[in-house]
């Protein structure tokens, strides 16, 4: 891996706008970013730049990004992040592996289990086991391939309020991981990147089991939420639905277990740290209410998928998964 001077954000959205935002406000002419994005958040990036608003701080973050639609018209990359939902990336398999040289990694900076879970899987004995749910086709894992990835579990509230405009709670966290585990050159030059443009990076040798411990919110918040449109704070104060995210949590931690990869946090620790959340729109509802389509195959049909891969039970998410499959369908007009 060369010199981090060429950077693309492939999907400026609500993360990745903001790591695109911080990128090019921290290191300058250090780097040149480019994003790709869609439509009216397109337009307004490219009228008024990319803004990213902070809870608490006096002043956004505005900065001028090169953005396009089309990633054929730039050059090959050093390095590619992702701020696609599970659902999107695939179609974007093309892209992406057209802005790809032979050393440039792709930071996935998915929510749920990622396409490429099992790549180097030394620990569930599935190892490199594909997941057509998430990859049809095998189009990501042809296209760009495995190994180029690095894992990326992100603590970062943040919500697109208008068009080229991003409100965050506040500054979150990013954790990075190789699938392998190894602590590589690439890995750590990749944090010194981000952590010198004021990102707070951790790294890790065991990527899969933050994948999980942030999966036991994502996939007890995410549909709760979309399914009865309540705010983070009252999913965790109201009794009833307290005790369904707990079981739905520790349902995820089971499964993460049979796999060999059990989270570094116990169920009782996310719980603590859930009860601190304030009254945040989760993702899924946000896209609930916007119409779009939901994020629940990465967050909650895998985990099912995964716990009949490994025998274990999962009531409470298969029940969640019936209804949030059911709301989908219905929130984007399918009727058959």
């Amino acid at each position: 891996m060369t010199g981090l001077k060429n950077i693309c954000i492939y999907g400026a959205g609500a993360l990745g706008g903001t790591l695109a935002a911080r990128l090019v406000e921290g290191l300058g002419d250090k780097v040149t970013v480019s994003v790709i994005a869609r439509g009216a958040h397109l337009q307004k990036i490219r009228e008024n730049g990319l803004e990213v608003r902070v809870a608490g701080e006096e002043k956004p973050v505005i900065v001028a990004v090169n953005a396009t639609d089309d990633p054929t018209t730039l050059p090959k990359q050093d390095l590619v992040f992702t701020g696609l939902k599970g659902h999107q990336v695939p179609a974007a398999a093309d892209g992406i592996a057209h802005l790809v040289k032979d050393d440039t990694r792709v930071v996935m900076v998915l929510n749920g289990i990622p396409w490429w879970y099992f790549h180097r899987d030394e620990k569930s004995g599935h190892a490199d086991h594909r997941l057509a749910e998430l990859d049809p086709g095998d189009r990501l894992w042809n296209a760009i391939g495995p190994q180029r990835v690095i894992g990326c579990v992100a603590y970062q509230g943040a919500e697109v309020v208008e068009p080229g405009v991003i409100q965050l709670p506040a500054r979150g966290r990013f954790i990075l991981g190789e699938p392998s585990g190894e602590m590589t050159s690439d890995l750590s030059a990749i944090s010194d990147l981000l952590t010198e443009a004021n990102v707070t990076i951790v790294q890790t040798p065991d990527i899969r089991g933050e994948i999980w411990s942030k999966l036991m919110g994502n996939a007890s918040f995410n549909p709760i939420s979309a399914l009865t449109r309540a705010l983070s704070d009252r999913i965790v104060t109201d009794p009833a639905l307290l005790a369904l995210k707990s079981r739905v949590m520790r349902e995820v931690h089971a499964v993460a277990s049979a796999l060999g990869s059990p989270p570094p946090q116990t169920v009782e620790e996310r719980l603590m740290e859930a009860m601190k959340i304030g009254p945040h729109p989760t993702s899924m509802l946000q896209d609930f209410l916007a119409q779009k389509p939901l994020e629940y195959v990465p967050l909650v049909e895998m985990v099912v998928r995964l716990a009949q891969m490994t025998d274990t039970p999962v009531p409470a998410l298969e029940t969640l998964l019936a209804l949030i499959g059911e709301l989908d369908r219905q929130n984007r007009g399918i009727t058959a």
